[in-house]
């Protein structure tokens, strides 16, 4: 399983409380009630655009459908600013006193492409993100909120 460490994923409980089937939620995205499935049952990983589109449409926090909060504290809006979240995601390396391979090895990608995701070149993955946040106990919505 990919998300074998996102045991407390809420997708499943956050769709079902709206009421919705596999097939409606995969509608609204464009894609196929099996992919949907492979979310909630942690085969693959939801896309980070997709996951902030759900929390921004539905009112859902990123850290309560990822399973980081018990509580659905969602008052503002999330963001897809690759420099912004890039920048942040420096500020914590560098608050944490690692280095950007130290980093890199615990996401489990290469330092070059971790050096993109801070430099803003390219927007991080939802498992790198989520794997920081889980790590050192940061919120992912922290990280991706609008300024």
């Amino acid at each position: 399983m990919v998300m074998d460490i996102m045991l407390n994923n809420n997708l499943q409980f956050c769709r079902e409380e709206l009421g919705m089937t596999q097939t409606e939620l995969g509608n609204v995205f464009g894609i196929h009630k099996s992919t949907i499935s492979g979310w909630e049952n942690g085969y693959s990983v939801i896309p980070l655009k997709k996951l902030i589109a759900f929390c921004n449409l539905y009112n859902y926090s990123v850290d309560f459908v990822c399973g980081l909060s018990r509580k659905n504290n969602k008052d503002f809006k999330v963001a897809l600013d690759k420099k912004l979240i890039g920048q942040r995601l420096r500020e914590i390396r560098k608050k944490l006193g690692l280095t950007q391979q130290q980093m890199a090895d615990e996401c489990a990608v290469s330092q070059p492409t971790y050096n993109t995701y801070e430099t803003g070149l390219y927007l991080a993955s939802t498992m790198t993100i989520y794997t920081i946040c889980k790590k050192h106990s940061i919120s992912m919505d922290d990280i991706l909120k609008s300024k």
